[in-house]
């Protein structure tokens, strides 16, 4: 037999004969009431595993993993309200259950059998995938829990302190809720982890209010690696900034005493606590994993004989809740009711095609409360003595600037967070002066760990704010880019666009900064952002286009929910010349309010026919250099600025491009993985012109002199679009 049935048959062998593990006497803290529905929560869980198995092994259900052993958590769901969102381990099936209990109308089994089977009907996810996860319970999904759900339970603790002063139209969070995460033992190493707990202790020392509980489920191993002992405890108990609390998670009743305890200290004072709850696993890590494989097998055979549901029979029995019979009957009953709810569960739907499958990659539109204006002499107080510069041309980096203050003055859900964004005004000026017009919890100055400020936006974004992130340079991002690969642009796909984290990422990025070199600062590759499904990558090329981008992406963010990442060319933001010292064509003057672009709409400068030009950002200001002296030489090109890299504007470049007889992408971006191998394809496989490109050779870029060696210069672009016009010729 395997253990799955081993521990079945223990289970039910022991309770008939009232043989049952040794343990602390029940406490006060659960009346019988209570204890015997959270012990029908654990059977629950309990039973839901060994049928996953079954219907994996029918070929009815999928990739199973279980909660057998960590069943104390439904006393932790006991402890919390209904209404406090939870970000939760993937081994919380019984916290799931139990807080179903706490909201009338709810079907635990049947749906959560819908997600075994990855039927179409399954309310969470849609048959994307066997997550834990409710709407009508405030549990957003999470699909591999290693941690990197941590900075964005922070991030929404944070939010709901923010949400008690202004709350946001769409804010999901009550102001005297609290936010939960759990997360395993082996969990606790990872550096996002180290790094969320890191940062409730930093924002403990600032007086910051952050009403966090987090639970770690300390059962002594990661797969198949022991956790040293002690050394979750060690870990945990003296980090400043975390009450710690301890409990028995195989006790139903002192777990739930000292979760009670811990909420209460949270709820009470705005602050974090961690409750260490010493549980065990059953069975293997998932699947078809066999623990006595790696583990001894008497080890194994301990922990069976320690089963928490033995525990709880043993606690009702004493507390006079639940004679063992009965206990047994529950246990029986149960395993009956989902047998033929899933002979039922198998019958229903699943999806088919690749439309249904994709249909949540973009959240649903959402109608907002019409934009109000400044009322009269706000804006210009606001603004001060650069209200007369709005009149003037100005480089990027200050239209940027303008442009935020007018969305904030307009979007009181707007919060900027970044490293340096506050008094210093970020590393180039751009959020220069924004702290003092809208103040420390609008303009948040972060600790140095992007991961923590891609969590504080989307736990706040999940909450109904529109975060605007900064990242100081593009190579930065990959600190963190799981933050937005696996949390904030999965987060509509896998609710069935039922829950959302709208956000807009500005990053400084790019090449062609005389003073920087190596990696860090210099970074010319966007391919960690191009694969994402559903994002949508912004990168303009001066300040005009900036600021009416900018507004857009604000917009696709608060009216339709979307995850944006906004690469601001770190090289243009001082730029004021194109083509001679102190003509001042690289600047322009602040758009009036309420112009933007569009989402797909391309720039199109000239109206060439020999060649058109396609390219972005800094390839943009180089192109428009090069089509003078194009001009000179009789050939005429148009350059068309893409402005939107995700998704790919494939319509507005067919239609810039059909009457020209050639194409020429520049791209400032490596050779291999950039943006010109997807615009090669795309206007190869749509019959167009003939086509081709240049790009950066596939280097890290140097500093000095040669910062610009690797890279496409107006020189290189003349010379290429020389030879594609003499073949087309």
């Amino acid at each position: 037999m395997d253990r799955v049935e081993i521990v079945h048959q223990n289970f039910r062998r022991r309770v008939a004969a009232d043989d049952l593990p040794p343990g602390n006497p029940p406490t006060a803290a659960l009346d019988n009431i209570e204890a015997v529905r959270l012990f029908r929560a654990q059977v629950l869980s309990r039973q839901l595993d060994r049928i996953s198995r079954a219907m994996q092994k029918a070929g009815e259900g999928f990739y199973t993993i279980g909660s057998s052993g960590h069943e104390g958590m439904a006393a932790v769901a006991h402890a919390l309200r209904p209404t406090d969102i939870a970000f939760l381990h993937y081994r919380d099936a019984a916290f799931q259950i139990a807080r179903g209990d706490q909201v009338p109308g709810q079907t635990m089994a049947w749906d959560m059998l819908l997600s075994f089977a990855c039927s179409a009907e399954d309310p969470i996810s849609g048959g994307r995938h066997k997550v834990l996860g409710s709407r009508a319970l405030m549990i957003p999904p999470q699909t591999s829990t290693i941690a990197s759900h941590l900075p964005k339970a922070v991030g929404a603790a944070f939010s709901i302190g923010v949400s008690r002063r202004r709350r946001p139209e769409y804010g999901l969070c009550a102001g005297d809720g609290i936010a939960f995460c759990s997360f395993g033992d082996a969990s606790l190493n990872h550096s996002t982890a180290q790094g969320a707990i890191n940062t409730v202790g930093w924002a403990s020392v600032r007086v910051t209010p952050l009403p966090l509980l987090m639970v770690c489920e300390d059962n002594g191993i990661g797969i198949s690696t022991p956790t040293p002992a002690g050394w979750v405890e060690a870990s945990l108990r003296n980090r400043p900034g975390l009450e710690y609390f301890s409990a028995n998670g195989l006790d139903l009743y002192e777990t739930y005493a000292a979760t009670r305890e811990a909420v209460d200290y949270v709820r009470r004072h705005r602050k974090a606590a961690v409750v260490h709850l010493r549980l065990l696993r059953l069975y293997g890590h998932a699947g078809a994993d066999i623990a006595t494989s790696y583990l001894p097998k008497p080890e194994v055979e301990a922990d069976e004989a320690n089963d928490p549901l033995l525990h709880s029979v043993r606690q009702l029995r004493d507390a006079g809740a639940l004679r063992p019979a009965a206990a047994l009957d529950i246990y029986e009953q149960t395993a009956a009711r989902l047998e033929r709810l899933r002979r039922e569960v198998v019958t229903r739907p699943r999806l088919r095609t690749a439309a249904e499958v994709t249909a949540s990659l973009i959240p649903p539109k959402r109608a907002c409360r019409p934009v109000e204006p400044a009322r009269h002499g706000l804006r210009e107080q606001t603004f001060g003595s650069d209200m007369r510069a709005l009149a003037n041309p100005q480089p990027m980096s200050r239209l940027i600037n303008y442009a935020l203050t007018d969305l904030m003055l307009q979007h009181p859900e707007i919060a900027l967070m970044g490293q340096d964004i506050g008094r210093k005004g970020g590393v180039y000026g751009v959020t220069q002066k924004l702290e003092r017009r809208f103040g420390r919890a609008r303009v948040i100055d972060t600790l140095l760990d992007e991961q923590s400020i891609l969590g504080l936006a989307i736990g706040m974004g999940q909450n109904g704010f529109i975060p605007i992130p900064e990242i100081q340079f593009l190579a930065y991002l990959h600190n963190a880019e799981d933050q937005v690969r696996g949390e904030a642009a999965t987060l509509s796909f896998f609710s069935n666009g039922q829950f959302t984290n709208p956000m807009i990422i500005r990053i400084a990025g790019l090449g062609y900064q005389k003073g920087f070199g190596g990696h860090f600062h210099n970074d010319n590759s966007l391919a960690v952002l191009r694969d994402i499904p559903g994002l949508i990558v912004a990168c303009p090329s001066n300040g005009v286009d900036a600021v009416m981008m900018l507004r857009e992406c604000v917009r696709l963010a608060r009216e339709e929910q979307r995850v944006i990442v906004f690469v601001e060319p770190i090289a243009l933001y001082p730029m004021r010349d194109l083509h001679a010292v102190e003509d001042g064509e690289w600047m322009g003057i602040y758009p009036a309010c309420g112009e933007r672009i569009t989402l797909g709409e391309v720039g199109i400068h000239g109206d060439g026919r020999d060649l058109a030009i396609v390219t972005y950002a800094n390839g943009a200001y180089l192109s428009r250099q090069a089509r003078k002296h194009l001009a000179g030489r009789g050939i005429d090109a148009r350059v068309i600025d893409m402005r939107w890299l995700a998704p790919l504007p494939g319509e507005a470049l067919l239609a810039a491009t059909k009457d020209c007889k050639r194409i020429l992408i520049v791209d400032e971006c490596r050779r291999t993985g950039s943006q010109s191998e997807a615009l090669m394809a795309f206007f190869v496989e749509a019959g167009g012109p003939a086509v081709s490109r240049i790009a950066a050779a596939d280097s890290f870029i140097a500093t000095g002199s040669a910062y610009a060696a690797t890279l496409p210069s107006a020189e290189a672009i003349v010379a290429a679009a020389g030879r594609a016009c003499r073949k087309v010729s």
